[in-house]
C-alpha cells in the first residue's frame, strides 16, 4: 500500500464532470433546520449548475430507524419545494436508494476490498488498544493504534480458537492527510491522527463508514456538500475512495465542502431538542415555505451586500458553493420572522388571499367549502392585513371576528382590561351616531366621519382613546385590521349588535 499522504486538490466550482450532489439523511427524528439548510445548498448548487440532486436514505441502523421519520423527511423537503431528480419515491438509474435494500452490493464491494488487501481483520479490543497507547506513553483516547495490520494467520487462528471474532478495518495511508475543502480551503490532518478504521462488523455487516462512500461511488456523486460535524471523517472517506478506484468501483473522487454549524441560543450548536430546530414548529406557526427557505439560505450564504430578501429562483441564479462562509451562523427567530413578513408582502393579493384561506380552513375558522359571502368577505379583508401579518398563524386572530356569530364573539381579557372609564359613554355615543346613518352610507369613510364627529368633537375624547372601545367591541381584540373597514365588512346589524353587547357587559 502507498505510504504517501492522501491529497485531493480541487477548484472552488464544479469539476468537469456534470454535477451530481446528494443528501442522505438518517430517518431518526423530525426534520432539523440544519439538515434542511444543507439540503437547500445541495439543491441550489444542482439547479445553478444544471446538475442532478439525489435523495437517498441511510437506514441501516434498524434500531433507530423510523418510517414516520422517513415520511417526515420527504414531506419537509417537498413542502419547502426542494424536489429531487433521483432517489426514493421518484426512482432513477441507481435504484434502490435506501441503504437497507443494498446489502448485496456492499457485501460484494467488501469482498473485493479484502481480496485487494485494502481491508484487514482486526482482533484488538478497545481496551487492548488503550493499554498499548498507555504503555507507549500516548493518550489512550487516541484509540486504535494500527497494531493488527500485520497479524499472522497463526495468530488469527489462535484468536478464533479463543472465541474472538474480528472486525474489518480499512488500511489508512501513512503520513499527513490533506484535501481542499470547497468551503474551508486547505484542510490538513497530521500523520497518526487518523488510524485505520472499522468498515464492517465481525459478521460482515457494513457500517456507515463503508456504505456512504460506496453509494457515492456507485451513484457517481461529484460533490459532497454536508455539515461541519462530518469534516473529521473526510480523510477516511478519501482513503476509501482511493481503494474503491483501485478495485474499479469508483471512477472519480468527489469534491468535499463542509457547511458551518447552525447555532442556537447561548452560542451553542442547535440541537434536535431545541424547538426552533423543528421545521414543523415553524410551519405550524405559519411560515411560508419561501420565507423559511430564504432565511435558511442566510445561514452561511449571502446573495449580496445589504440584501436579505430573495426568491428561490434568484438564489438558484446566484448560488455558488464557493460563496458559503466557514464561520457558524446563529438561528435568529426574529430575523426569520422579518424575512417571512417580507415574503408575505411580496405575494400578489390573490396569492395572499389563497394562503390565508387555506390557513383559516386548517384552523377551523372557515369550512372546507366556504360560502360565497365568506369568500367575498375574505377577499375584501385580506388586503387590510397583508402589510400587518408576519406569520399565517396570525390569520385566525386577525380575521376570525369576521366569520363568527355576533353572540359567539369572545372578547379577550387583555382587550377588556384595556378599556378606560369613559368606554361606556363612548359606546353609547357611537351607537347613537351609527344608528343615524342611512344604510347606503355604511362605508368606511362615512363611518369614520360620523364617529369622529360624535366622539372626538362631541365628547372631546382623543382619537387614540375614542376608537379603542369600538375596536374591542367589534373584533374582541386590542389589535385588529383597520377599524372602519372592519365595521363596513361586518355590516350595520352585526356592528351595532356587538357595540350593544359590550356596552351591556359594562353595566
Amino acid at each position: 500500500m502507498s505510504e504517501t499522504s492522501t491529497t485531493v486538490t480541487t477548484t472552488t466550482t464544479a469539476s468537469a464532470s456534470p454535477v451530481r450532489v446528494r443528501i442522505a439523511p438518517s430517518p431518526t427524528g423530525v426534520p432539523h433546520v440544519g439538515f434542511l439548510r444543507t439540503a437547500l445548498f445541495n439543491w441550489a448548487y444542482a439547479r445553478h449548475t444544471g446538475g442532478t440532486f439525489v435523495l437517498r436514505i441511510e437506514d441501516t441502523d434498524l434500531a433507530r430507524h423510523s418510517e414516520e421519520s422517513y415520511h417526515q423527511m420527504v414531506e419537509a423537503l417537498r413542502w419547502l419545494g426542494l424536489e429531487w431528480d433521483e432517489g426514493v419515491e421518484v426512482g432513477g438509474p441507481h435504484e434502490p436508494y435506501r441503504q437497507s435494500q443494498r446489502s448485496a452490493l456492499y457485501a460484494d464491494v467488501l469482498a473485493e476490498l479484502v481480496e485487494g488487501g485494502y481491508v484487514y481483520e482486526s482482533f484488538s479490543s478497545p481496551e487492548e488498544a488503550a493499554e498499548r497507547r498507555r504503555a507507549a506513553g500516548e493518550d489512550p483516547q487516541r484509540g486504535y493504534d494500527n497494531a493488527d495490520r500485520d497479524t499472522t494467520e497463526e495468530q488469527k487462528a489462535a484468536f478464533r480458537a479463543a472465541g474472538r471474532e474480528p472486525v474489518w478495518r480499512l488500511r489508512m495511508p501513512d503520513g499527513d492527510h490533506s484535501f481542499h475543502d470547497l468551503v474551508r480551503g486547505e484542510v490538513r490532518f497530521p500523520a497518526g491522527s487518523v488510524p485505520d478504521y472499522v468498515v464492517a462488523r465481525a459478521d460482515g455487516t457494513p457500517l456507515y463508514t463503508l456504505v456512504n462512500p460506496v453509494d457515492d461511488a456507485l451513484m457517481g456523486i461529484t460533490h459532497v456538500l454536508r455539515g461541519e460535524d462530518l469534516l473529521s471523517s473526510t480523510p477516511r472517506q478519501l482513503a476509501l475512495f482511493d481503494a474503491l478506484k483501485a478495485i474499479g468501483t469508483a471512477h472519480v473522487t468527489p469534491l468535499y465542502g463542509h457547511m458551518p454549524y447552525v447555532m442556537g441560543e447561548g452560542n451553542r450548536k442547535l440541537s434536535k431538542r431545541d424547538p426552533e430546530s423543528n421545521l414543523f414548529v415553524h410551519r405550524e406557526r405559519g411560515f411560508l415555505p419561501e420565507g423559511l427557505l430564504n432565511y435558511l439560505a442566510l445561514l452561511g450564504w449571502s446573495i449580496g451586500p445589504h440584501r436579505d430578501v430573495f426568491t428561490p429562483a434568484e438564489m438558484v441564479e446566484a448560488f455558488d458553493i464557493a460563496d458559503v462562509v466557514a464561520s457558524p451562523s446563529r438561528f435568529d427567530l426574529k430575523k426569520a420572522e422579518a424575512i417571512n413578513a417580507a415574503h408575505m408582502r411580496l405575494l400578489t393579493p390573490e396569492a395572499f388571499r389563497d394562503r390565508v384561506l387555506a390557513r383559516l380552513q386548517d384552523d377551523g375558522v372557515l369550512p372546507a367549502e366556504p360560502t360565497e359571502r365568506q369568500v367575498a368577505v375574505l377577499a375584501a379583508a385580506a388586503p387590510l392585513v397583508q402589510e400587518r401579518m408576519v406569520l399565517l398563524g396570525e390569520a385566525a386572530g386577525m380575521l376570525g371576528f369576521l366569520f363568527v356569530d355576533d353572540d359567539a364573539l369572545v372578547v379577550e381579557e387583555d382587550a377588556r382590561g384595556s378599556l378606560r372609564p369613559e368606554a361606556a359613554d363612548v359606546l353609547d355615543a357611537s351607537v347613537r351616531a351609527l344608528e343615524a346613518l342611512e344604510d347606503d352610507a355604511w362605508a368606511a369613510a362615512s363611518l369614520e366621519a360620523a364617529l369622529r364627529e360624535a366622539l372626538v368633537d362631541g365628547l372631546g375624547v382623543k382619537p387614540k382613546f375614542a376608537f379603542a372601545p369600538l375596536r374591542v367591541a367589534v373584533t374582541g381584540r386590542r389589535v385588529s385590521p383597520p377599524l372602519f373597514e372592519s365595521m363596513e365588512l361586518l355590516g350595520r346589524d352585526s356592528a351595532l349588535a356587538r357595540l350593544a353587547s359590550l356596552r351591556a357587559s359594562l353595566g
